[in-house]
Order: structure tokens, then C-alpha cells, then sequence
């Protein structure tokens, strides 16, 4: 897909594979998952980093909350975060979709979809999305 660098956090070595991932650290993290892979990225960050959170995933159908280890980096590593939710800039949106439509149509974007064929399959790929059974973004199709 382009990256630099692919982390499986399945793994069991999260913290290692991120370290080789990011050797330096890590400057900025658009974080949307939570959890243990936010914990874990906490370690990693740099003095006077950012954080954008957008979403907690791994936490949407947890019974109890991840009891977060590492908060101290964002103390003693100055680090700004911040929530971010797409509605709170909604003005930016026309704009936006007409440039990622752009860069679509150049060949810029590149994507995966996994799809399911059929209103009766959404609950199991809403399951499956959840537990991280798609690549990409899931799908389901109606006709």
C-alpha cells in the first residue's frame, strides 16, 4: 500500500516491531484505536509530540475500560493531544472531497475493500470489522 513500514499488532511483539518501525520514535500519532496499542505507542513517542485521537476502536465493546499504563509520556514528554471528531469541521468538507477525488482519479489514493454481498452478512462483517477480519474498508452490498 505505500508505507514505509507495516506493524501486525497481533503479533505478541507490538512494542518491538513499532521500535524497529520507528527507530527515532514517534513525532505524531493519529491515533484511533486505543487500548494496548495506544499504550504501547505512548512509550515510543517524542518530547514534544502530538496526538490526534480520533477513535478508540479496540475499546467501542470492551466490558471494562483498558487501564492505561504509560499516560506518565504525555507528562514528562510534553506531548499536545487532542480529540478530533470529522463533524467539528464540517466547512472543510466540500474542499475536501473535491481533492481526494482528485487524487483518486490521479492514481494518488490507493485502497482495499473487503466486501460482503447482502443486507443478511452486515451483522457478521460488522463482527468481523470489529474484530479486525476485513482488509480495508468493509463493505456490504445491497444489490
Amino acid at each position: 500500500l505505500g508505507f514505509d513500514a507495516c506493524v501486525d499488532y497481533k503479533t505478541g511483539s507490538l512494542h518491538a516491531d513499532l521500535e524497529a518501525a520507528a527507530p527515532k520514535g514517534i513525532d505524531v500519532c493519529f491515533e484511533n484505536v486505543g487500548g494496548e496499542v495506544f499504550d504501547t505507542v505512548l512509550r515510543l513517542m517524542n518530547p514534544f509530540s502530538r496526538i490526534t485521537m480520533c477513535g478508540l476502536v479496540s475499546q467501542y465493546n470492551a466490558t471494562e475500560p483498558y487501564a492505561m499504563k504509560n499516560l506518565r509520556s504525555i507528562l514528562v514528554n510534553r506531548i499536545r493531544m487532542q480529540g478530533f471528531i470529522v463533524s467539528d469541521r464540517m466547512e472543510l468538507w466540500p474542499r475536501a472531497k473535491a481533492e481526494l477525488a482528485g487524487w483518486l482519479t490521479a492514481g494518488r489514493l490507493r485502497y482495499r475493500e473487503t466486501v460482503a454481498q447482502g443486507l443478511e452478512a452486515a451483522p457478521a462483517a460488522f463482527i468481523g470489522m470489529l474484530k479486525g477480519q476485513n482488509f480495508g474498508k468493509q463493505l456490504v452490498k445491497l444489490i
